[in-house]
Protein backbone atom coordinates (compact mmCIF):
# COMPACT_ATOMS: atom_id res chain seq x y z
CA UNK A 1 0.00 0.00 0.00
CA UNK A 2 1.08 3.60 -0.74
CA UNK A 3 2.79 5.60 1.79
CA UNK A 4 0.75 9.01 2.03
CA UNK A 5 2.57 12.22 4.11
CA UNK A 6 1.16 15.56 4.17
CA UNK A 7 3.55 18.61 3.95
CA UNK A 8 1.92 21.60 5.74
CA UNK A 9 3.17 25.34 4.39
CA UNK A 10 3.27 27.04 7.44
CA UNK A 11 6.06 29.73 6.48
CA UNK A 12 3.88 32.72 5.52
CA UNK A 13 4.13 35.72 7.82
CA UNK A 14 0.61 37.24 7.24
CA UNK A 15 1.13 40.79 6.84
CA UNK A 16 -2.47 41.25 5.81
CA UNK A 17 -4.02 40.07 9.35
CA UNK A 18 -1.73 43.14 11.09
CA UNK A 19 -0.84 41.08 13.92
CA UNK A 20 1.98 40.37 16.10
CA UNK A 21 2.67 36.93 15.25
CA UNK A 22 2.13 35.07 11.48
CA UNK A 23 -1.50 33.90 11.64
CA UNK A 24 -1.07 30.31 11.42
CA UNK A 25 -0.07 30.77 14.63
CA UNK A 26 -3.44 32.40 16.28
CA UNK A 27 -5.11 30.40 19.03
CA UNK A 28 -8.74 29.98 18.02
CA UNK A 29 -10.84 28.05 19.96
CA UNK A 30 -8.02 26.94 22.13
CA UNK A 31 -5.49 25.76 19.80
CA UNK A 32 -3.67 27.49 17.09
CA UNK A 33 -4.37 27.27 13.20
CA UNK A 34 -1.42 25.26 12.33
CA UNK A 35 -3.28 22.94 15.40
CA UNK A 36 -6.62 22.61 13.51
CA UNK A 37 -4.63 21.70 10.63
CA UNK A 38 -2.55 19.06 11.91
CA UNK A 39 -5.42 17.39 13.55
CA UNK A 40 -6.84 17.13 10.66
CA UNK A 41 -4.35 15.10 8.86
CA UNK A 42 -3.24 13.20 12.33
CA UNK A 43 -7.04 12.00 12.57
CA UNK A 44 -6.98 10.44 9.06
CA UNK A 45 -5.88 6.51 8.89
CA UNK A 46 -3.66 6.85 5.49
CA UNK A 47 -1.63 9.72 6.44
CA UNK A 48 1.43 8.25 8.28
CA UNK A 49 3.31 10.95 8.69
CA UNK A 50 3.31 14.89 9.14
CA UNK A 51 5.81 17.79 8.19
CA UNK A 52 5.47 21.43 8.55
CA UNK A 53 7.76 23.82 6.98
CA UNK A 54 7.94 27.12 8.89
CA UNK A 55 10.99 29.80 9.40
CA UNK A 56 13.45 28.27 11.53
CA UNK A 57 12.64 31.00 14.95
CA UNK A 58 9.19 28.81 15.20
CA UNK A 59 10.62 25.45 14.89
CA UNK A 60 10.59 24.93 18.47
CA UNK A 61 7.43 26.56 19.26
CA UNK A 62 5.78 24.02 16.17
CA UNK A 63 7.30 21.23 18.03
CA UNK A 64 6.26 21.79 21.07
CA UNK A 65 2.29 22.52 19.44
CA UNK A 66 2.40 19.35 18.19
CA UNK A 67 2.93 17.70 21.58
CA UNK A 68 0.35 19.28 23.60
CA UNK A 69 -2.39 18.57 20.59
CA UNK A 70 -1.36 15.02 20.55
CA UNK A 71 -0.20 15.17 16.78
CA UNK A 72 1.90 11.78 16.87
CA UNK A 73 2.33 11.38 13.04
CA UNK A 74 4.66 14.46 13.18
CA UNK A 75 8.23 14.37 12.29
CA UNK A 76 9.82 17.08 11.50
CA UNK A 77 10.18 21.17 11.02
CA UNK A 78 11.26 21.75 8.37
CA UNK A 79 13.18 25.27 7.30
CA UNK A 80 11.21 27.57 5.04
CA UNK A 81 12.10 29.34 2.15
CA UNK A 82 10.94 33.31 0.98
CA UNK A 83 7.80 32.34 -0.10
CA UNK A 84 5.57 29.59 -0.50
CA UNK A 85 7.25 28.27 -3.61
CA UNK A 86 10.93 27.75 -1.91
CA UNK A 87 9.15 26.71 1.10
CA UNK A 88 7.54 23.51 -1.01
CA UNK A 89 10.58 23.61 -2.75
CA UNK A 90 12.79 22.95 0.42
CA UNK A 91 9.81 20.36 1.80
CA UNK A 92 10.11 18.32 -1.07
CA UNK A 93 14.10 18.34 -1.11
CA UNK A 94 13.62 17.52 2.68
CA UNK A 95 11.54 14.50 1.35
CA UNK A 96 13.78 13.42 -0.79
CA UNK A 97 16.14 12.53 1.70
CA UNK A 98 14.38 10.32 3.65
CA UNK A 99 11.79 9.08 1.60
CA UNK A 100 10.79 6.87 -1.08
CA UNK A 101 9.56 7.99 -5.09
CA UNK A 102 6.33 6.40 -4.97
CA UNK A 103 5.19 8.14 -1.32
CA UNK A 104 2.01 9.94 -1.82
CA UNK A 105 2.39 14.09 -0.94
CA UNK A 106 -0.73 15.71 0.19
CA UNK A 107 0.81 19.74 0.18
CA UNK A 108 -1.64 21.97 1.76
CA UNK A 109 -2.18 25.65 3.09
CA UNK A 110 -0.99 25.56 6.84
CA UNK A 111 -4.27 28.31 7.03
CA UNK A 112 -6.59 26.16 5.69
CA UNK A 113 -7.79 24.43 9.06
CA UNK A 114 -10.88 23.15 8.09
CA UNK A 115 -9.78 20.68 5.53
CA UNK A 116 -11.75 17.49 6.32
CA UNK A 117 -11.35 13.54 6.01
CA UNK A 118 -13.10 13.58 2.79
CA UNK A 119 -11.20 15.59 0.92
CA UNK A 120 -7.89 14.15 2.37
CA UNK A 121 -9.48 10.90 1.18
CA UNK A 122 -10.45 12.31 -2.41
CA UNK A 123 -6.98 13.42 -3.30
CA UNK A 124 -5.19 10.41 -2.25
CA UNK A 125 -7.90 8.40 -4.12
CA UNK A 126 -7.39 10.35 -7.28
CA UNK A 127 -3.97 10.93 -7.03
CA UNK A 128 -2.98 6.67 -6.77
CA UNK A 129 -5.74 6.22 -9.78
CA UNK A 130 -4.45 8.61 -12.17
CA UNK A 131 -1.52 10.22 -10.67
CA UNK A 132 -2.14 13.74 -9.09
CA UNK A 133 -4.75 15.91 -7.65
CA UNK A 134 -5.91 18.68 -7.26
CA UNK A 135 -8.10 20.04 -5.03
CA UNK A 136 -10.70 21.86 -6.22
CA UNK A 137 -14.81 23.33 -6.69
CA UNK A 138 -17.11 24.63 -9.29
CA UNK A 139 -16.95 28.53 -9.61
CA UNK A 140 -19.91 30.17 -8.31
CA UNK A 141 -19.39 33.68 -10.54
CA UNK A 142 -17.87 34.44 -13.60
CA UNK A 143 -14.49 36.44 -13.52
CA UNK A 144 -13.92 39.91 -15.42
CA UNK A 145 -10.21 39.57 -17.24
CA UNK A 146 -8.70 43.03 -16.29
CA UNK A 147 -6.21 45.05 -18.46
CA UNK A 148 -2.79 46.03 -17.88
CA UNK A 149 -3.71 49.40 -15.87
CA UNK A 150 -5.78 47.23 -13.47
CA UNK A 151 -8.91 49.69 -14.37
CA UNK A 152 -10.66 48.27 -16.91
CA UNK A 153 -12.34 44.56 -18.95
CA UNK A 154 -13.03 43.80 -21.88
CA UNK A 155 -13.66 40.33 -21.87
CA UNK A 156 -14.68 37.67 -19.26
CA UNK A 157 -14.61 34.23 -18.35
CA UNK A 158 -17.68 32.10 -17.91
CA UNK A 159 -17.75 30.42 -14.96
CA UNK A 160 -18.59 26.54 -16.53
CA UNK A 161 -14.93 26.96 -18.01
CA UNK A 162 -13.50 27.35 -14.51
CA UNK A 163 -12.91 25.37 -11.03
CA UNK A 164 -11.59 27.31 -8.17
CA UNK A 165 -8.32 25.72 -6.58
CA UNK A 166 -7.55 25.01 -3.02
CA UNK A 167 -5.23 22.58 -1.20
CA UNK A 168 -4.12 19.84 -0.97
CA UNK A 169 -2.65 19.36 -3.82
CA UNK A 170 -1.09 15.51 -3.93
CA UNK A 171 1.70 14.12 -6.57
CA UNK A 172 3.90 11.36 -5.82
CA UNK A 173 7.15 12.33 -3.97
CA UNK A 174 9.42 11.39 -7.22
CA UNK A 175 7.02 13.61 -9.60
CA UNK A 176 7.48 16.20 -7.08
CA UNK A 177 11.20 16.24 -7.09
CA UNK A 178 11.64 16.15 -10.95
CA UNK A 179 9.22 19.26 -11.39
CA UNK A 180 11.29 20.94 -9.01
CA UNK A 181 14.51 19.58 -11.12
CA UNK A 182 13.22 20.83 -14.37
CA UNK A 183 12.34 24.29 -12.72
CA UNK A 184 16.04 24.70 -11.78
CA UNK A 185 16.92 24.01 -15.08
CA UNK A 186 14.48 26.25 -16.91
CA UNK A 187 15.27 29.18 -13.86
CA UNK A 188 11.50 29.07 -12.64
CA UNK A 189 12.36 30.63 -9.37
CA UNK A 190 8.55 31.12 -8.57
CA UNK A 191 5.23 29.53 -9.27
CA UNK A 192 1.73 30.54 -6.60
CA UNK A 193 1.58 27.09 -6.24
CA UNK A 194 2.75 23.36 -7.19
CA UNK A 195 -0.47 23.25 -9.18
CA UNK A 196 0.19 26.26 -11.10
CA UNK A 197 4.09 25.27 -11.76
CA UNK A 198 2.82 21.70 -12.97
CA UNK A 199 1.13 23.99 -15.50
CA UNK A 200 4.42 25.45 -16.48
CA UNK A 201 6.25 22.61 -16.60
CA UNK A 202 3.43 20.71 -18.93
CA UNK A 203 2.91 18.06 -15.98
CA UNK A 204 -0.58 18.07 -17.04
CA UNK A 205 -3.18 16.34 -17.21
CA UNK A 206 -4.17 17.54 -14.05
CA UNK A 207 -6.92 15.69 -11.94
CA UNK A 208 -9.58 17.95 -9.77
CA UNK A 209 -10.67 16.30 -6.58
CA UNK A 210 -13.72 17.80 -4.79
CA UNK A 211 -13.32 20.40 -2.41
CA UNK A 212 -15.58 21.66 0.08
CA UNK A 213 -16.53 25.70 0.39
CA UNK A 214 -15.52 25.38 3.48
CA UNK A 215 -11.53 24.70 3.01
CA UNK A 216 -10.81 28.43 3.04
CA UNK A 217 -7.75 30.33 3.22
CA UNK A 218 -7.47 32.23 6.63
CA UNK A 219 -6.14 35.31 4.81
CA UNK A 220 -7.75 38.70 6.54
CA UNK A 221 -9.39 38.70 10.45
CA UNK A 222 -12.62 38.73 9.24
CA UNK A 223 -11.77 35.08 8.20
CA UNK A 224 -11.14 34.16 11.87
CA UNK A 225 -14.52 34.99 12.82
CA UNK A 226 -15.43 33.14 10.30
CA UNK A 227 -13.40 30.06 11.39
CA UNK A 228 -14.58 30.52 14.92
CA UNK A 229 -18.33 30.37 14.03
CA UNK A 230 -18.04 27.44 11.42
CA UNK A 231 -16.10 25.29 14.48
CA UNK A 232 -18.64 26.13 16.97
CA UNK A 233 -21.74 25.11 14.46
CA UNK A 234 -19.60 21.78 13.91
CA UNK A 235 -19.32 21.06 17.45
CA UNK A 236 -22.91 21.85 18.38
Amino acid sequence: MNKSIALILAGGIGSRMQLSMPKQFVAVDGLTILQHTMLAFQQHQLISDIYVVTSPQWHEDVCQQAQEAGISKFAACIEAGENSFKSAKNGIRHLQQIDEGDTVVLIHDAVRPLVSQDIISRNIAVCLSRGNAITAMPSQESYMVIGPNQNNSNEYIAREQLLRAQTPHTFRLKELVEMMGEAEEKGISYSQSIFTLANELGHTPLHPAEGEIINFKITLPSDIAIFQAILREIRG
